[in-house]
Order: structure tokens, then C-alpha cells, then sequence
């Protein structure tokens, strides 16, 4: 246990003012100078002997007594400083003896004190028994204690369904897609638990030291959220599907839609089709025509030349043959048995077994496996990887595998291109402009209105190219250290990627001259590293 601080003490005698220095016990604190010059400052004594002070201090040995000044001052009483800390949860107080002839502090006296000082709540009026008690000088006590905040809880949501879905499909022995085990859609049956709720916990406010309510931080208050087919127990915290059907979070909302069934193809005798669930073609979807969906599509047949639009996933179980008017667009994931001269777009990634003479663009992964695994003639951009077996092939068709950046990054970046080169082209037929018509200007002459009106509406034309010009040159160079400073994403050649095929990954470019077997191209610094498979 830690001995009793040291302290000090002004004494009066008949030849001046003295400082009496007690020393402190084993493990207590001694007395500083600094805290004696401030008691003094507070008592008014400035002018005294601050060389035998700090000489006593350092040769103190149990009691010593230093003559300050030959003045007597009036006696003074026992006294207390405190101080409130800077989130007014405590007040720390540090007691002072009295001189010769001073008078103590009352446990009235202290309390008084503080509450003139706006101390209005946690008095601890058994720390000041204490030291009434056991006067320790020099030693701090804890005066008054508010009541800290209890941080409450943001709620919480659990849903009981699949809500990943970059979870990708399943795959055979011999690598291509099992279609029966997609696992990609999350069904639900009447009745089934969909989701619970945790409320939030607002917390419990505390008080400080003045009396004034501390608010605990803000928390997050959630409902649960819903569309049709749905019902919630009446205290608001579980979630139930009314239907057999497809369940979706969109936007923290749950939907569940009934999948709408068409027994046969999509064509003359349905029409376009534009459902907000879930649509199922058991046929095919035949040139021409356009299934969109709020939720997921899934075609059991060949998508021709088609449109096909899905907030969710799109599965294509046989494949498509876009003849060069297939569009397949997907807020999530597309898997497709192959891919022919068609457009993709998806959210997700695209899995399919052969992709020939299509444009392909993916926010994740684009694997290309199976049996076949192979590539010709296409565009192909994903924003993480490309895993194929073949890429190009011995006729040298151009092939492109693009990784590593945002695909609407990587377009927008290309259109900025294009766009600023215009620009600058209009920008010099502007400048030849006015340079032909300062040359029509003879010095001294006067200029006709019909030559001044010109001379405005090109100057005006230019101050506004180079204002656009300004604009997009500074979105498109924000885009290029974008695309320069990523170095992520990889493509992976399980077998062989033929001459002519163009690599890029993140705006670094390299173009295939040589058939390359079983590697993987990555990024390094400026380059492209090719490594084993």
C-alpha cells in the first residue's frame, strides 16, 4: 500500500513567513516546486526566496522549514482547488493545510463550495467524509462523478435466404456448368421464415457533473421491409413468404414473386414479355423478340437474335445465338451453355462454355470452361478475371481480353478519348477561323457589323469548346490514374492462347505474338508478367 503524499505548509513565527515541507511516505508522492509556486501565486505571495525552496526540495529529508520573507501575512485557512475534466463526468479536488491560527474546512464548506461552482449532480459526499476524516494534503480525491451515457445498439437484420450472389454455379467432373445445381435462386415456400429483426437499443442517457443530460450516440433504427406476397408477426420482428416462389433482396427491401411460365417459346403467340418477377421460357426465345424481368430469367431453350433484360440473374441452359442481334443484360450473374455474335452485359459474372464473335462485358468474373472453354473473335472485359481454355485460334481471328477495370470505367474512358479528339479538331477549325477573319481586319479601318457579329459568335463558340474541353479533360484524366493505379485482375489460359489475341490489364497492353500454353497474365508495375498456370 502507497504511503501519504507530501505536503506543505505556510507558517507564521515571529521573524517572518515560513514554508514547511513534509516529506513523503514510502510509495507516496513528493511535493513539486511547480505546485508550491502555484498555492503561493494563489495566496498572493510572489516575491520570496525560490532558490531555498527548490534547495529544500532536493535535500528534504522527513521535515524541513525555508524562510520565504521577513513579512507576516494574514493566516490563511484550509483551502481545495478542483477541476472538472473535459467531459464534466468527475471533479478532482486537491486539499491545502491551513496556517498557524487557520481554520478547517467543514464537509459544508466543500459541498457549498462546489455547488456555487454549478456542481449539481454526483456529489460523493462519502469522499469528503473521507477526507474529513483522514485529512491528506497534496493528494487528489474525486469530488462529484456523473453518470456516463450507455451506448445503445443499431438494429440488426438476418435474412434467411441467399442474399451473395456472386456464389458461383457448380461444375461437372469434366468442367462444364451443372445446370440441375445452379444453386443461383433463392426459392421459397409458403410459410417459410424469411427474415428477423433485432430492434435497435437506444441506450441509457447519463448526466454530468452540471446536471445536463448526455446523449448517448445515435443508433440505426431498421424495419423490415417488403413487397407483395410477404407478411410480418404483429411485434414487427420475423419476416413470412405468403407463396410458394422466388425470394430477392433489392435495395434492403424482400420480394417474393411467383415465377411467371411460359410453356413454350417466346414469339408470335406471346408477344414481348415484361413480367416484375421471375420469368421462366420453357421453349426458346426467337429473333426479334424481348423478355424482361424484374427478377431472374431462365430459358430452357436457344435464345436467337433476342433481347433479354433482368434485374436478377439470366440462365441460358442451352445457349444463345445472337445473330448479331442478341443483347443479353443482367443486374447479377449470366450462365449460358455458349455464347454467339451476341452483346453481354452483366452485373456479375458470365460463366458459359464457348464464347465465338461476341461482345462480353462483366463487373466480375468471366469464366469460360467446360468441355470446350474456348474463345474466338471476341471482346471480352472483366472487371477481376478471365479464365478460359483457348483463347484466339490459328486463323488469327482478333481476339480481346480486357481485366482489372470497371468495363463502364474502361468504356467511358475510350468515348472521353474519342470525344476530347473531336474537340480538339473543332477547336483548331476555330482557330483557323479567326485567324481568317483578323486577316479580312485592315489596321486602322473600321470593322462592319456583319465581320464583328462573326468574330462574336466564334469567340463565344471557342470559350465554350475549351470550357467543355476543360470539364472532360479532367473527368478523363481522374479515369487514366484510375485505370494506372489499379493493378489488379488476372487472366488464366488453361491451354492455349494463339497469336493475334490483345491483352490489356489496367490500361497496360500486350499483344500475343507467339502461341502461349498453360500461364496466367498479370500486371507488373508497367508491364504484363506471363507466369505458369
Amino acid at each position: 500500500m502507497s504511503g501519504r503524499n507530501g505536503y506543505f505548509q505556510l507558517i507564521n513565527k515571529d521573524d517572518g513567513l515560513y514554508l514547511k515541507i513534509v516529506d513523503a511516505e514510502l510509495g507516496g508522492q513528493p511535493v513539486i516546486f511547480d505546485e508550491i509556486n502555484r498555492y503561493l501565486s494563489d495566496v498572493k505571495i510572489y516575491d520570496y526566496d525560490k532558490i531555498a525552496v527548490g534547495r529544500a526540495l532536493g535535500t528534504i529529508k522527513d521535515i524541513i522549514e525555508v524562510k520565504l520573507t521577513p513579512t507576516l501575512i494574514t493566516p490563511q485557512n484550509e483551502r481545495f482547488i478542483f477541476d472538472i475534466s473535459e467531459n464534466r463526468l468527475y471533479v478532482q479536488g486537491r486539499f491545502y493545510p491551513p496556517m498557524n491560527k487557520g481554520t478547517l474546512l467543514s464537509k459544508e464548506d466543500i459541498v457549498q463550495t462546489l455547488t456555487q461552482a454549478g456542481i449539481k449532480y454526483g456529489i460523493d459526499e462519502a469522499a469528503i467524509n473521507l477526507f474529513i476524516k483522514d485529512r491528506k494534503y497534496c493528494t487528489d480525491y474525486i469530488l462529484a462523478k456523473g453518470a456516463q451515457a450507455v451506448q445503445g445498439k443499431d438494429a440488426v437484420i438476418t435474412y434467411h435466404f441467399n442474399t451473395d450472389l456472386s456464389h458461383k454455379p457448380r461444375t461437372n467432373e469434366d468442367g462444364s456448368v451443372d445446370f440441375h445445381h445452379l444453386d443461383t435462386i433463392s426459392h421459397c415456400r409458403k410459410g417459410d421464415l424469411l427474415a428477423t429483426l433485432v430492434p435497435a437499443d437506444p441506450g441509457i442517457p447519463g448526466t454530468d457533473v452540471f446536471g445536463n443530460t448526455i446523449r448517448p450516440n445515435r443508433v440505426v433504427n431498421r424495419v423490415l421491409r417488403h413487397g407483395n406476397n410477404i407478411h410480418v408477426s404483429e411485434d414487427g420482428l420475423q419476416m413470412f413468404s405468403d407463396v410458394d416462389g422466388h425470394v430477392a433482396l433489392t435495395d434492403d427491401r424482400v420480394f417474393v414473386s411467383d415465377t411467371y411460365n411460359i410453356p413454350a417459346d417466346v414469339g408470335a403467340s406471346t408477344g414481348d414479355v415484361d413480367y416484375d418477377g421471375n420469368v421462366l421460357v420453357k421453349g426458346n426465345v426467337l429473333t426479334g423478340y424481348t423478355v424482361k424481368a424484374r427478377g431472374d430469367i431462365e430459358v430452357l431453350g436457344v435464345v436467337e437474335g433476342a433481347y433479354l433484360e433482368a434485374g436478377g440473374q439470366i440462365v441460358l441452359r442451352r445457349g444463345m445465338q445472337g445473330m448479331n442481334k442478341g443483347i443479353l443484360k443482367a443486374n447479377s450473374n449470366i450462365v449460358s451453355k455458349f455464347i454467339e455474335n451476341a452483346e453481354v452485359i452483366a452485373g456479375g459474372y458470365v460463366s458459359t462454355e464457348s464464347i465465338m464473335h461476341s461482345n462480353v462485358s462483366a463487373l466480375g468474373d468471366i469464366i469460360v470452361g467446360g468441355k470446350r472453354g474456348f474463345v474466338s473473335g471476341c471482346k471480352l472485359k472483366s472487371g477481376t478475371m478471365i479464365s478460359v481454355k483457348t483463347a484466339g485460334s490459328d486463323m488469327g481471328s482478333a481476339t480481346l481480353l480486357e481485366v482489372g477495370i470497371d468495363p463502364r470505367i474502361s468504356e467511358e474512358f475510350r468515348e472521353l478519348e474519342k470525344e476530347l479528339a473531336i474537340m480538339a479538331e473543332e477547336k483548331e477549325k476555330l482557330i483557323q477561323a479567326l485567324n481568317m477573319l483578323r486577316k479580312r481586319i485592315t489596321p486602322g479601318a473600321p470593322v462592319s457589323k456583319e465581320i464583328r457579329e462573326i468574330l462574336k459568335q466564334v469567340t463565344q463558340k471557342n470559350v465554350q469548346l475549351e470550357a467543355q474541353t476543360k470539364v472532360k479533360k479532367s473527368r478523363y484524366e481522374a479515369l487514366r490514374a484510375q485505370m494506372e493505379n489499379n493493378t489488379s485482375g488476372i487472366i488464366k489460359v488453361q491451354d492455349t492462347i494463339h497469336p493475334g489475341t490483345k491483352i490489356v490489364i489496367s490500361n497496360v497492353t500486350y499483344y500475343v505474338k507467339d502461341a502461349v500454353q498453360h500461364s496466367r497474365f498479370v500486371r507488373d508495375r508497367a508491364d504484363i508478367k506471363i507466369i505458369p498456370y
